[in-house]
């Protein structure tokens, strides 16, 4: 159908469909009326395109604009910054199209391509979009060299032969300026995404408010250990610490006492260490993990971080980037106060009117094991017993708790995901007089055996608890270890639903379905590693390798500069042997003219070949010698022009040299 469609509805096709591919990678973070409004826009201009109708006058597009604004300014409350800028633009390369008359105007729509590209990098930088956007990017440039052959019916597959090799050309340039540039901070942040209703982690948590979690299997972190790793079920990504409660929701401590009263981390370690590497994904939040428990701050590049009184590592500046950061770390550890404090009151508090039926079960659990601190380990053993034989499940689907979360769950729906489980046993503790508080992080993980790395993704987000007991400090209690001992384990972890072909490939062949997953995390975690992970650190140690004995950044910048010079030199160096080398058939005309006036045929700097051969006739007359030039001169036009299987050039070149020229002027 292609062959027989004018060239210009031709083009208009092709050029829809790649902005509809660059428009359609950005779905998932534009408003939906964005992706309709673009589609309709879209859809409307291939019909009108393939019916050969008028495009639409300014009237059309003035309103269509304006709707645009309308809605972007009622979805986002302001029509600048980063979410508003992308639904903008993403809109007005569509309404563009709608303008689409000259060449002109197909420019301007090529180049906000090219910057619609840029912004899917706000979202995610993973090799996925790298892939999506090389494809589009391919896809431009070939429409770009397309409208660049305004003559004849130039093929599409000829103009993307052209564009590949534009950009393969550029390759080594990219490669040299991304090995070079001086790495700077990002020019935008990494957007966060809601947490809301999927496995992650926040600053705070809402208990009860989820009828349902979807399991985000997406990658928080990976990590290598040097030497023998622990265990899976000692897998402890420590993160926010949570401890202020108002009855539904759960916060960081805000304690009323003065700081010279807080609770100190006073943390002791003992045994050996274990040494591990973490790439930890952009999250957006000043928040280190690391095993639990670390004692000396990771070093990062151009960021500090430090530990908290309750553990906890926190950078000066937002995670907006990957990172990668070396730890060690002591599974062997106490921390807190040995003995009782004031400032232990913030972790007993409870709000009042909240979850009375878990009051009286504190009270029960009194009379049955005892009351005082003497007792408080057997009150915390008890609670973990009932959890294990009370009927208790582990569940992502517990529905909507009410008011009082922790009397549903103790005592009516006996179901939940580890957030019901860790508050309502921490609220039990605080009702049993018991210090106690939530700790979030991660949990596990799973080890990836094609390249060694053990993948930590967001559905292993975990929360669990930590109760105070004198003599000891703080102390780290799974509640959900209690329900589910697989969670903790690697037996009954819970996984993210897969897509029908995942799901196909599991049923079919379980092995193979770990395997291809366990390569695409190791490709992942190789460009990770290789590509957004590139930093200046790495770029210092490249200038060691080349031979620099203390490199800075202004080493890079005369690298850059010299490869650059060279790089250019190279360039005008191709271009004029390129030049010379430029049409073989010219070459040849070149020399016949150079010699012809060599023999005293003058006036031929500008004559093709069979006015040539008309003058060489009247110069030469009837002679063998001017019957052979004539002869090749009119072969070597037919080369050129005729349609009907001309003599080869390299036929024409020897014959050329085999003409019996004289080695003197004729006259």
């Amino acid at each position: 159908m292609g062959a027989s469609l004018p060239r210009d509805t031709r083009d208009t096709l092709f050029l829809l469909a790649v902005i509809a591919w660059v428009v359609a990678m950005q779905m998932a973070h534009i408003p939906w009326w964005c992706t309709a409004l673009t589609a309709v826009v879209l859809v409307g201009r291939t019909v009108l395109a393939l019916k050969g109708l008028p495009l639409p006058g300014w009237g059309w597009r003035v309103g269509l604009l304006a709707l645009t604004l309308g809605a972007t300014w009622a979805t986002h409350r302001t029509i600048l910054g980063q979410e508003a800028g992308v639904t903008l633009i993403v809109v007005l390369l569509a309404l563009k199209t709608l303008e689409l008359r000259a060449r002109r105007d197909a420019f301007v729509v090529f180049f906000l391509g090219f910057f619609t590209l840029l912004t899917h990098f706000f979202y995610s930088q993973s090799l996925l979009t790298a892939a999506g956007i090389l494809i589009a990017l391919l896809g431009l440039l070939t429409a770009l060299v397309n409208a660049h052959m305004p003559v004849g019916r130039p093929p599409l597959v000829q103009s993307a032969r052209i564009a590949g090799g534009m950009a393969l050309m550029g390759a080594p340039i990219m490669l040299v300026l991304f090995m070079l540039f001086p790495r700077m901070a990002p020019l935008w942040g990494v957007p966060t995404d809601s947490m809301v209703g999927r496995s992650g982690l926040s600053d705070q948590m809402q208990v009860g408010q989820i009828a349902s979690l979807v399991l985000d299997d997406s990658i928080a972190l990976r990590v290598r250990f040097e030497g023998e790793p622990p265990p899976q079920r000692d897998l402890y990504f420590r993160g926010p610490v949570l401890t202020d409660f108002d009855g539904t929701q759960w916060r960081p401590l805000r304690s009323g006492f003065p700081a010279n009263m807080e609770l100190p981390a006073n943390l002791q370690v003992s045994g050996e260490p274990v040494r591990y590497e973490i790439t930890m994904e952009p999250h957006k939040r000043p928040w280190l993990f690391l095993l639990e428990a670390a004692t000396q701050a990771p070093e990062l590049p151009g960021n500090r971080a430090f530990m908290t009184p309750e553990l906890q590592w926190i950078t000066r500046r937002p995670m907006n980037e990957l990172v990668r950061y070396r730890a060690e770390s002591y599974p062997s550890f106490r921390h807190g106060p040995l003995t009782a404090t004031l400032a232990l009151q913030d972790q007993i508090e409870l709000p009042a009117g909240f979850n009375p039926r878990t009051l009286m079960l504190a009270q029960q659990l009194r009379r049955e094991v005892g009351a005082g601190p003497a007792f408080n380990e057997a009150l915390v053993n008890a609670a973990l017993e009932r959890l294990r034989t009370g009927g208790y499940t582990y569940t992502l689907e517990p529905g909507v708790y009410g008011q009082h979360t922790a009397d549903e769950f103790w005592f009516d729906k006996r179901e939940g995901f580890c957030e019901h489980i860790a508050s309502s046993f921490v609220i039990l503790m605080r009702a049993l007089d018991i210090p106690a508080r939530i700790v979030t992080g991660y949990q596990g993980g799973e080890l990836n055996t094609v390249d060694g790395f053990w993948t930590v993704r967001q559905r292993d987000a975990h929360a669990w608890a930590e109760v105070w007991l004198q003599g000891q400090g703080w102390v780290r209690v799974d509640p959900t270890s209690a329900v589910a001992p697989g969670r903790t384990g690697s037996l009954e972890r819970l996984r993210a639903p897969e897509g029908a072909l995942a799901g196909t490939i599991r049923t079919l062949n379980p092995n193979l379905a770990a395997q291809l997953r366990a390569v695409w995390d190791a490709v992942n975690n190789r460009w990770n590693q290789s590509v957004l992970n590139y930093t200046q650190g790495k770029q210092l140690n490249l200038l060691k390798n080349l031979g620099f004995n203390s490199p800075n950044w202004t080493d890079l910048v005369y690298v850059l500069i010299a490869v650059v010079v060279l790089v250019s030199l190279a360039g005008a160096g191709w271009t004029l042997w390129e030049r010379q080398q430029h049409d073989p058939w010219l070459r040849l005309l070149h020399r016949a003219r150079q010699r012809l006036q060599q023999l005293g045929l003058n006036g031929t700097q500008n004559l093709p070949p069979r006015a040539l051969a008309t003058l060489a006739l009247q110069k030469f007359g009837d002679t063998p010698f001017s019957h052979s030039v004539v002869q090749w001169l009119l072969k070597l036009e037919r080369q050129r022009y005729s349609r009907e299987s001309p003599v080869a050039l390299a036929t024409l070149q020897r014959e050329f040299q085999q003409l019996a020229w004289p080695k003197e002027g004729v006259s």
